[in-house]
């Protein structure tokens, strides 16, 4: 058989779809239950929080992602690596660029809160360096390990950018100049650092200047009614602290906020309803609609100037 590039792409394509509408049909047989968050029922919402559910080719993507983060580090070398705590998981991955007193991207990686390291998460680092910026990739313990709490995973980030901001300049870095990204459960945390009382990590209340947010979750009432509070012990005051939604007034920097048409139907709504409530509360803001592109591909376009994050990060920081 004669199998093109353009075949094999039209069959994984329509593979993907087949799963897609697979999980549709099989929603629409099955019998509804009681309502649990909007109008779903207990299956929909805990499909609407599992990923998979809805990216068939979510192993696919994840080898892709492990062979283009090894392709970036044999193309640049070992990146540098800092501590910013004093336990062994509390480091960073920081990527130099050559450009004196440069600006920094710090990248949130998502996991579900449970997996995940920096090394796993730099395919992106060859776009920054090249584009005149330091690439961090922050390393931070998963909810699994603080027993089900995501306050120390909140905490570490803040801490983690609180270090850059008082050493940036070892490295080359402009602490005026930093910003943050984050995908999934790495979006909700770069989320929450916007909410940040920075003055108690001995930082200013400007340190950020600008988030792309990619696929997140921004208020955490549905998520705790998931199955993933099967995994997180979510108590009333850790989904108030840690939904930032809740909290616009604190935010004081441009925000882009952005979701795959193939995402789950809760990963769109939380981004969209975002979105309406930064631009109700007059902050800045940008809603970016990736078509066509399903949550695990969505954060591939953070490495691509012409992809529809990597252009935005490039424009935020004033680098396009």
């Amino acid at each position: 058989m004669d199998m093109t590039r353009r075949t094999v792409l039209a069959a994984s394509g329509a593979a993907v779809a087949a799963g897609q509408g697979q999980t549709q049909a099989q929603q629409a047989q099955r019998e509804k239950g009681p309502l649990v968050w909007m109008n779903m029922d207990q299956k929909e919402l805990d499909d609407a929080y599992d990923q998979s559910v809805y990216a068939p080719n979510q192993p696919q993507l994840g080898k892709r992602r492990s062979a283009n983060s090894e392709i970036v580090r044999k193309r640049l070398g070992e990146p540098r690596r800092f501590a910013y705590g004093p336990t062994p998981i509390e480091s960073m991955e920081v990527w130099t660029t050559a450009r004196p007193n440069a600006p920094v991207m710090v990248f949130v990686h998502g996991g579900a809160w449970r997996v995940g390291l920096a090394k796993e998460h730099c395919y992106a680092a060859e776009l920054y360096v090249n584009a005149g910026a330091h690439y961090a990739v922050l390393d931070f313990i998963n909810v699994d390990q603080a027993g089900g709490d995501l306050m120390p995973m909140a905490e570490q980030i803040r801490r983690a950018i609180a270090w850059i901001g008082k050493n940036a300049a070892s490295f080359g870095g402009d602490a005026g100049r930093i910003h943050v990204s984050g995908h999934s459960s790495g979006a909700h945390l770069a989320g929450v650092t916007l909410i940040t009382d920075w003055a108690a990590y001995g930082a200013p209340a400007d340190i950020l200047k600008g988030a792309v947010l990619c696929s997140g979750m921004y208020d955490l009432k549905p998520a705790r009614l998931s199955k993933r509070g099967a995994y997180v012990k979510f108590t009333d005051a850790m989904e108030d602290a840690l939904s930032t939604q809740r909290h616009l007034a604190r935010i004081n920097c441009p925000v882009a906020v952005a979701y795959g048409t193939y995402e789950t139907p809760e990963f769109q709504r939380q981004s969209r309803d975002f979105a309406a409530a930064l631009k109700a509360a007059g902050k800045p803001v940008t809603l970016l609609v990736g078509e066509g592109y399903n949550h695990f591909e969505m954060p591939e376009t953070f490495a691509s100037p012409y992809g529809l994050l990597g252009r935005a990060v490039l424009e935020q920081m004033k680098l396009a």
